[in-house]
């Protein structure tokens, strides 16, 4: 054999076996990967004391509650609707309350707009504890400071959503061209114009859809803030559970799926127009 022949095949014989010797290391590690997440599933089994047979013992129990439910009370069903009224006024409030939060927020944690980089991430560990303390936590606590009603609850809406609704704006923000900034930079616009008519037209459109998307899912997690006494249909809904009020609780249910369904279908329609061309 020529010489050079040889040394490819030696060449080619070496290539193969660095790549063989990669994927038996990508193999090892995602059985390593595996292993771990089945470990941490057993885990999590295990501390839930996840029981399948009391599932299996409950199911007779529920199907005797559903036909205890039939037929649905429809007294005061006024009241129901009322409440509805309220839960949907929570979410729109606290939302639109959380959004004015989130703007300066916004302003600190987006890289490329924020006026100091010593605000940066300060500003983003704030977002992190809006966002890590839940709004049935925010709207417990103002419970206690303010007293019970719709208030409370918009109040607990508004300070969780603005951590999320500043985190998603300012991830936006981040993720825009730059070159249109600079070109604006370039003929000597101040800060605030090039915010104006070089940011704001390009990222508009999404930071709407996101504040209709958070809208939208405030509506549904707005349904249980009555539990903890901050208003909305909450409040009938556990009246009905504590007094093992079926019939009551079958209207209560739903109001509650066709409030959300027209809010999430409105939601939808509003956020496509939107993006559309």
């Amino acid at each position: 054999m020529h010489p050079a022949g040889q040394f490819a095949n030696e060449a080619d014989n070496a290539r193969y076996r660095d790549l063989l010797g990669k994927e038996r290391s990508k193999g090892g590690k995602r059985l390593a990967v595996a292993a771990a997440v089945l470990v941490f599933y057993a885990f999590c089994i295990a501390v839930s004391n996840v029981e399948p047979a009391r599932l299996i013992d409950g199911i007779p129990r529920l199907f005797g509650w559903l036909a205890r439910s039939w037929p649905p009370d429809l007294t005061d069903f006024d009241a129901v609707l009322r409440a509805a009224a309220e839960t949907v006024a929570i979410a729109t409030l606290g939302t639109t309350l959380g959004a004015i939060i989130a703007i300066p927020l916004t302003i600190l944690a987006s890289a490329n707009v924020t006026p100091s980089r010593t605000l940066y991430w300060p500003a983003r560990s704030i977002l992190n504890v809006l966002r890590s303390i839940d709004t049935f936590v925010f709207a417990l606590l103002f419970v206690a400071a303010v007293g019970l009603g719709p208030f409370s609850g918009i109040l607990g809406v508004a300070f969780h959503v603005a951590g999320s609704i500043a985190k998603l704006w300012s991830e936006d923000i981040e993720a825009v061209d730059p070159r249109p900034l600079e070109a604006l930079t370039a003929t000597g616009s101040s800060r605030l114009l090039v915010l104006r008519y070089g940011l704001l037209p390009m990222v508009l459109p999404g930071l709407t859809s996101t504040l209709l998307y958070m809208w939208e899912f405030n509506i549904r997690s707005s349904t249980v803030l009555g539990l903890v006494g901050a208003g909305g249909i909450g409040q009938q809904l556990k009246n009905a559970v504590d007094l093992l009020d079926f019939p009551r609780l079958v209207p209560i249910i739903a109001v509650i799926l066709v409030m959300v369904a027209i809010c999430d279908g409105l939601s939808a329609i509003l956020r496509r127009r939107l993006v559309a061309p």
